[in-house]
């Protein structure tokens, strides 16, 4: 099965406008937003437009419309990620959201002073601070799995680093500034041989490959809407039943509830112990209708597409004279981080912006990552499968004008 290039161009009519007199926009930061296309535009105005009812509690037509739409979110991402139950999904404001939860609520349930976390060094700072924060709260050990010059994690560790005290292990699917695709299912099984619940950050995962949480076997798995095409501020935590059943509530207010007393309250049932207050309606059933979008289109198609793409993308940079591209592991997706070795990432950055080329600059919300190479940080450019091999040479042509001024 192959994409249809131009169809889906025309679903993204942002990616067709010019910029700074009249060029062509190409747009390369898939990796920190996507765009959207009109279908999820047109759903989410239309809701706007036609009224909104707050979800769950009132039995007026606007809010029975809006409450259907909401929980047919969570049943399609139910459907996506192969959950066994619906209950399983928790709709939250997305990946830092998600992993901030589990967090909270599985250290305080399940960790105690002397317990141990691990992460890996590859993680957003979403995926490493929420867990610093629980340990300190805790009395626990943050550890850190570490990873070779390539990008690739140094699986093999975890037979050490994995003790009787380990809790949990949370890790990247697919990192948002190498690109390395992790072998998380080789991890999962390494963990649950010795009883530790894993969870995994698909912020990066889920838009470009199909994710399946029962084959995975993981116990915790989170993404964000707005890098599948989706709004931003919202997202969705898979987790095992068994798990959130045990786990106390991370926020307390309305929905999450069961019955409120001032010596006491009890709480609802799974999944809404954990959805307190009034959520972001519209955008969680936007991103109903962007996961739809990815259907149809189909995630493999996606995927050898975008592959294509993304080696078509490596193969030109480095041709580039003075680039060289940090993060070489063998499985690779979306995104290509790279440095020159005479121009600053954000000199290139700003630069190739003048020229309609959008990419990314800095340290990506990953202070490890730069710390293990030496680096004060990169230039990122991330594809998605509505960019063209077109867009890629115009993007290497800007880069060749740019470095020519250095």
């Amino acid at each position: 099965m192959s994409i249809d290039i131009q169809k889906i161009r025309n679903d993204f009519p942002v990616l067709s406008q010019e910029i700074y007199n009249g060029k062509p926009l190409v747009y390369l930061d898939n990796a920190a937003t996507t765009q959207r296309p009109v279908q999820v535009e047109d759903l989410v105005a239309s809701y706007y437009n036609q009224g909104t009812g707050n979800i769950h509690r009132a039995s007026h037509y606007l809010a029975d419309k809006c409450t259907a739409a909401y929980e047919a979110t969570r049943d399609r991402i139910c459907e996506f990620l192969n959950a066994q139950k619906r209950e399983e999904i928790i709709l939250t404001k997305g990946t830092t959201d998600s992993v901030n939860l589990v967090a909270y609520s599985f250290g305080e349930r399940f960790v105690e002073a002397g317990d141990e976390v691990i992460v890996s060094e590859m993680e957003h700072h979403s995926n490493i601070v929420p867990w610093q924060l629980m340990c300190q709260r805790r009395g626990a050990t943050l550890k850190m799995l570490p990873m070779n010059d390539a990008g690739e994690l140094l699986v093999d560790q975890l037979d050490e680093l994995i003790t009787d005290k380990t809790k949990i292990i949370s890790v990247t699917y697919i990192s948002n500034v190498l690109g390395t695709v992790n072998p998380v299912k080789e991890i999962i099984a390494k963990a649950h041989a010795k009883n530790v619940a894993v969870m995994i950050d698909a912020a990066q995962a889920v838009q470009h490959l199909e994710v399946d949480v029962q084959d995975l076997d993981c116990d915790f798995l989170a993404f964000s809407g707005h890098k599948i095409y989706g709004p931003t501020g919202v997202g969705a935590l898979y987790g095992k039943e068994k798990w959130l059943n045990e786990m106390p509530p991370y926020q307390g207010g309305g929905e999450m509830i069961d019955y409120v007393k001032f010596d006491g309250s009890t709480f609802n049932v799974l999944p809404y112990k954990f959805e307190a207050g009034t959520p972001n309606i519209i955008g969680v059933i936007g991103l109903g209708e962007a996961i739809k979008y990815v259907q149809e289109i189909g995630l493999q198609a996606i995927y050898d597409y975008e592959l294509e793409l993304l080696k078509y993308t490596e193969e030109q940079l480095r041709k580039v004279e003075g680039i060289r591209i940090i993060g070489e592991a063998q499985n690779k997706a979306s995104v290509i981080s790279f440095l020159h070795d005479k121009a600053h990432p954000y000199d290139l950055g700003m630069l190739l912006d003048k020229l309609g080329i959008a990419i990314r600059t800095g340290r990506h919300c990953a202070d490890p990552i730069a710390d293990h190479y030496g680096i004060t940080g990169t230039a990122r450019a991330s594809v998605a499968f509505y960019n063209t091999f077109e867009e890629i040479d115009l993007f290497i042509k800007a880069m060749n004008r740019v470095v020519g001024m250095f």
